[in-house]
């Protein structure tokens, strides 16, 4: 089965839900981590694959409910976890996502609330093995990816982008389409030089020359 792009519903929050509707595409694989599932059927879709060990699930979504309804709205599969685990809801279902070898994974509703998820949900994505991987966090408001050569940040003027050295410090850094350009620089952890920047046009592109670097891109509100 050839997958262009897996959306992972985390069960974070969803601050626009018309901005997060406009981010799906209808041949979309969907997989609900757990509580993600709500932010699924609220946006109106069904999930391909309920992924977790379910306790998470609204009321009405019990996990026999949900079996009894797999004939019939539900029509993806449900991968059930035991609560004792290693892994929280959203690393299992990137882990599925992998296995898809889609072109891209976008992972909605992993940021606000819960300040340890939304820190873990930002580690999960920084993992090396992912590099060849277009993968990112976004909900419509802000999106978040990680720089490791090039990335292009796509918007409109007036945006924010903020720039953030993830594990150590970020050098050769060159920045065009942001109002404050870096060029040839260093960027480093423990200082927030790199913080709201803002786009000059549509696009930014941010190359560096090593380590690693956070991209929260938040778009206007227009």
């Amino acid at each position: 089965m050839f997958v262009k792009r897996v959306i992972i519903f985390a069960n974070g929050d969803l601050p626009n839900s018309e901005k997060a509707r406009a981010l799906l595409h209808d041949d979309d694989f969907i997989i609900a981590a757990d509580g993600g599932t709500r932010h699924v059927f609220a946006l109106g879709r069904n999930p391909d694959i309920i992924i977790g060990d379910l306790d998470s699930l609204p009321a009405n979504l019990e996990p026999s409910t949900l079996r009894q309804a797999q004939g019939d709205t539900i029509n993806g599969e449900i991968i059930q976890f035991p609560k004792d685990k290693n892994e929280t809801d959203l690393e299992l279902a990137i882990q599925h996502a992998l296995t898809l070898n889609p072109e891209q994974i976008i992972v909605l509703a992993a940021l606000g609330g819960r300040l340890d998820q939304t820190l873990a949900n930002i580690a999960l994505i920084s993992n090396a093995q992912h590099a060849t991987r277009n993968m990112k966090l976004d909900d419509g408001i802000e999106e978040v990816i990680f720089c490791r050569a090039q990335t292009q940040v796509n918007g409109k003027r007036g945006d924010t982008v903020s720039l953030i050295p993830w594990q150590g410090e970020v050098t050769g850094i060159v920045t065009i389409g942001l109002k404050w350009p870096l060029q040839n620089e260093i960027l480093y952890p423990h200082k927030t030089r790199g913080i709201s920047n803002e786009m000059l046009n549509d696009a930014a592109t941010i190359q560096i020359k090593s380590g690693l670097l956070l991209v929260i891109h938040r778009r206007i509100d227009k």
